[in-house]
């Protein structure tokens, strides 16, 4: 049998061939998938154990398998998230990551993908699902404090989405190499549309950037992606009827922000219920419990959940309870490894169609 090998130049050609609406169908696919009570078909064909982590001198590196017969099959994902204490050329580096995806058939290694933009991809579509549920139609600024891959593809498809917006404001602990990167593609790519603008955290003497406040009052959406284990900003910054994406956090010790903003919300819609109750450090100091969150996916619904590729619905009723609990609406994203299946295998799909990547014949 043969390998399929798809290196980040790879995936970065396939991925230019996927529509904004593919991405989010493929996952509320996904969490549609999860099961719950009356979806006995996915009770059978899902399987989503615990991520094992290992700890090195520069990573902790996690391992997450999942078996899910209709969105793929098995696969491994592979992801290395540099520690406190790695060097800082190691932290710039971002997180390395692959995807080993399974034949269904022979159990056999068929393809492996370079995850580490299909990781930011997969989370940025979701945190677009959600958003598009629960927060603002026509959103006319945005903010962002973070500048790695996470942050670089949850605004490029924000920006792709919502015409609306005009302003774009990205703040970073430093203004580095990433930071100015980020700022010129994203110029480069919403130009004459979107005034884009680059800040740092802190003032030259360490104190709190002053405008930090004033555009976190301005703000409409808010995505973080940071390893912060103090909150950005307080919550008397967000103004009512803001929505928030927090993507960073997936250790108890992490908060983006404080238990006041989480109270907030009311109901907090998260990616995977256990997930986020165990390793959100947002939601566990905030106290909340099994009812306290919705999982994306119950703000959705399907006709016929044998025939997912036909499309989905808002749940309109869920939708309205989760945002009336409160006067900001938040999504919490740990990330769960059937994401990740969805994807790899829909780029391995779509690059077989387009002839992309190096095949190794006779692997096996």
């Amino acid at each position: 049998m043969s390998l399929l090998v798809l290196s980040g130049s790879d995936v970065d050609q396939v991925v230019s061939h996927f529509g904004l609406n593919e991405l989010v169908d493929l996952m509320a696919q996904v969490f549609l998938a999860f099961p719950r009570p009356g979806n006995a078909f996915y009770e059978k064909n899902l399987y989503v154990p615990e991520r094992m982590r290992v700890l090195s001198w520069n990573h902790h590196t996690l391992f997450m398998p999942v078996r899910a017969a209709d969105l793929g099959g098995s696969a491994v994902k592979i992801v290395s998230v540099p520690s406190e204490s790695a060097p800082e050329d190691i932290k710039e580096r971002g997180l390395p990551a692959s995807t080993m995806v399974l034949d269904e058939t022979t159990g056999e290694v068929a393809a492996v993908v370079n995850a580490c933009k299909l990781t930011a991809l997969r989370n940025a579509a979701s945190s677009l699902l959600a958003t598009r549920l629960l927060g603002p139609k026509t959103p006319q600024r945005i903010l962002a404090i973070g500048a790695g891959a996470q942050i670089a593809a949850h605004l490029s498809l924000f920006l792709s989405q919502y015409p609306s917006i005009t302003s774009c404001e990205v703040f970073n602990r430093t203004y580095n190499a990433r930071m100015q990167g980020l700022i010129s593609d994203l110029g480069s790519k919403f130009a004459g549309r979107v005034l884009i603008y680059g800040h740092t955290l802190y003032a030259e003497n360490g104190t709190p950037n002053p405008d930090l406040e004033r555009l976190v009052r301005e703000a409409d959406i808010i995505i973080t992606a940071t390893s912060s284990t103090t909150p950005l900003f307080p919550s008397a910054y967000v103004k009512p009827g803001a929505h928030l994406c927090l993507i960073g956090s997936y250790r108890p010790v992490m908060h983006e922000i404080d238990t006041d903003l989480v109270k907030r919300a009311g109901r907090v819609v998260v990616d995977y219920r256990a997930g986020a109750l165990s390793e959100a450090g947002e939601l566990i100091s905030a106290g909340l419990k099994q009812d306290d969150v919705f999982e994306l996916g119950e703000l959705i619904s399907h006709p016929d959940v044998m025939r997912l590729a036909r499309g989905w619905v808002p749940d309109k009723a869920v939708i309205e309870t989760a945002r009336s609990g409160g006067d900001v609406t938040i999504f919490k994203s740990v990330g769960v490894s059937v994401q990740d299946i969805a994807i790899a295998n829909a780029v391995v799909q779509k690059a077989k169609q387009l002839g992309v990547g190096t095949v190794v014949e006779g692997y096996q």
